[in-house]
């Protein structure tokens, strides 16, 4: 039997061990906090990942290790990979906890993405903006993620407010500015590398964000077969340069037609829940059949399929579970404000049946605002039956 290591015990390494079971599959999460919710599921070992004597334990404990967030630190993962394998590679993962690291890749295998220029002093700042000009997102460069660590740029004249807001981290993380993109919406395309090569991916993703944290999510997204393709040649390409084994996400802004890469997101993601209930083969099965050298099981969607994020505290369930294909997942988390504590998912065999059961769901709950764009795009004249 083979005992799985997760480094980070939140609601993706939750839904790993839930859905790794069914395999025949053991694990062991590693987390600094002794609430981590996978640990409600899964053994809980408890230890800072900086802790050799606490990595240790956790090697001699597993069969094979990954992570369920990109801000395990690089140097941690890269020491248990000389103990066990550790998929995706730590390189990976170093690649995409910088996100100077991560554009030049992009650029350099010939996927489009904003214009960009690090920096790591004031004169810096002022360097970037005549180069990639305003508006512009001043970003840290490590440690961000769900819009934490940035700065929007309007005009040069926010510069000031720019370096106070972020240039305390310059020393400690380095900072890039990237070109504003006035995208018409984003997509994702949520992919899977096995061990011996065989890549997958699921249908493209469309999502919406409120205040940098996802909102919702709809797929198939309804692009054309030639965007479509677009985005997973994109993802193929990223895959097979890194040697990459596991689930990742590659979020995308589309302007026109025309695919940016925004960034990478090395592990199981937000835009990917939908697939525990509307695809053949979950992104968290697919994500433990490749780590674990297991064939890969089908992408193929189900019908149609919607997840909503649940952010600061758990609406009523009724509302979803009254729908027949409604699906509730509940992360176990004590309330907090912006914290993601659940997400729900609506499947229907057709877009106009899918409409529905949100309009009904969303008014129950009071979430009318969050669903009502997924609903006018699946009411559009191009939405597929």
């Amino acid at each position: 039997m083979i005992t799985v290591g997760i480094l980070g015990g939140g609601q993706l390494a939750r839904m790993l061990a839930l859905a790794g079971a069914p395999l025949g599959l053991r694990f062991l999460v590693l987390d600094p906090s002794h609430d981590a919710c996978a640990g409600q599921v899964a053994p809980l070992l408890v230890g800072d990942y900086r802790d050799e004597a606490i990595l240790a334990e956790f090697a001699a404990r597993v069969d094979v290790a990954t992570f369920d967030f990109e801000n395990v630190p690089a140097e941690s993962a890269q020491w248990l990979a000389a103990r066990v394998p550790v998929h995706p590679d730590p390189a990976a993962l170093a690649v995409a906890q910088d996100r100077l690291s991560e554009k030049t890749l992009l650029r350099e295998l010939g996927i489009p993405v904003p214009d960009f220029a690090a920096f790591d002093d004031r004169a810096g700042l002022d360097a970037a903006l005549a180069r990639v000009g305003t508006p512009c997102i001043v970003k840290t460069r490590r440690f961000g993620y769900d819009g934490k660590g940035q700065f929007r740029i309007k005009s040069p004249a926010d510069a000031d407010a720019a370096w106070e807001a972020l240039g305390a981290q310059a020393s400690r993380t380095g900072l890039i500015a990237e070109a504003f993109v006035p995208f018409d919406y984003e997509l994702s395309v949520v992919a899977v590398r096995a061990r011996d090569g065989e890549f997958r991916a699921w249908p493209l993703t469309r999502n919406w964000h409120v205040d940098g944290v996802l909102s919702a999510s709809l797929a198939p997204a309804g692009e054309p077969e030639a965007v479509q393709q677009a985005a997973i040649a994109h993802a193929r390409r990223l895959a097979e340069h890194l040697d990459y084994v596991g689930v990742f996400a590659l979020e995308l802004f589309c302007r026109e037609g025309r695919l940016l890469a925004n960034e990478m997101a090395p592990r199981v993601h937000n835009s990917g829940h939908w697939t525990i209930e509307g695809a053949e083969t979950s992104q968290f099965e697919n994500h433990l059949r490749a780590v674990a050298g297991l064939p890969l099981g089908s992408t193929r969607m189900l019908g149609h399929a919607c997840m909503l994020n649940w952010l600061g505290h758990m609406p009523e369930a009724d509302a979803i579970l009254r729908e027949p294909a409604g699906h509730w997942h509940d992360y176990g988390k004590q309330p907090r404000e912006g914290r993601k504590v659940g997400h729900a998912t609506l499947r229907d065999d057709t877009a106009a049946a899918l409409a529905t059961a949100l309009e009904r769901a969303g008014g129950a709950l009071g979430r009318e605002e969050q669903v009502r764009p997924v609903v006018e795009l699946l009411r559009s004249p191009g939405a597929s039956s």
